[in-house]
């Protein structure tokens, strides 16, 4: 049984649940693939306008299960092919063409800082926090992780977080840019209203614009010109380019279907 559940809260929206409390979320092998493959299917769904993702009973995620590294990561070959399934999972969160949203509650640590970081906003509750004790457990954050944790924060911020392994609060968060949106109550609730205005736009708008500005920040636009050149011509030939065209002249709001 996989610790990664899918749920519906509304029509539109995929919520993206990591399901092990009794580790506070902390990701073990089987599950760094599960979360990968449950993206990765999600991608692929043009039913799906917005995907959030959150933990179970109070936390968000409590990082990679350190309980299986004398197993799972016991010499530097599985420690490499560990690496790797966990480069896969940041992967294939950072390739969903939706926007998405972590939705942080209680802690939010190490790996599971990398993931929210993978996501296109965070919407933090209250009493969350966040931090990455790398450096306390004479560990190096990636190079891949220090990069998603910097273009977030900035250098100055990500410095004070990876060479103090501190937990910060959420006005801390909010301060250095980590957190997008406080939510007094439920995160996930939060998240959906926050991202309302955001999924009545145009699905193939959405994932061309997301597109590009990932491929600027990896400094990769030449790399991905040709995905990107097929991306701007499918949304001027689609469907919805036409009825934003016509809810604009009718000054009414358009209605998307995503073709």
């Amino acid at each position: 049984m996989s610790d990664i559940s899918l749920s519906r809260p509304e029509r539109g929206v995929a919520l993206v649940t990591i399901d092990r409390p009794r580790r506070r979320n902390a990701l073990n092998l089987a599950a760094w693939r599960d979360l990968a493959t449950q993206f990765r299917a999600l991608a692929e769904r043009p039913d799906i306008r917005l995907i959030l993702l959150s933990g179970a009973a109070g936390h968000f995620c409590a990082g990679a299960d350190i309980s299986e590294f004398a197993e799972a990561r016991a010499d530097s070959d599985s420690g490499a092919r560990y690496e790797r399934e966990i480069a896969d999972c940041y992967a294939a969160i950072r390739a969903a063409p939706q926007p998405t949203i972590a939705a942080i509650e209680g802690s939010c640590v190490g790996g599971g800082c990398a993931i929210a970081l993978c996501c296109d906003f965070r919407v933090m509750h209250r009493a969350a926090r966040f931090g990455i004790p790398a450096t306390k457990l004479g560990t190096i954050y990636s190079v891949a992780e220090c990069r998603f944790l910097y273009q977030v924060v900035g250098l100055a911020n990500a410095k004070r977080i990876l060479y103090s392994s501190d937990l910060f609060d959420v006005a801390a968060a909010l301060h250095m840019g980590f957190a997008d949106v406080v939510a007094k109550e439920g995160a996930v609730d939060m998240a959906i209203e926050f991202a309302r205005p955001i999924v009545q736009n145009a699905p193939l708008a959405l994932a061309g614009t997301k597109l590009i500005l990932e491929s600027l920040a990896a400094a990769d636009v030449d790399g991905r010109r040709q995905e990107i050149d097929a991306l701007i011509g499918a949304a001027l030939d689609s469907e919805d380019y036409r009825e934003g065209a016509r809810a604009f002249l009718e000054k009414r709001p358009p209605r998307f279907t995503g073709r």
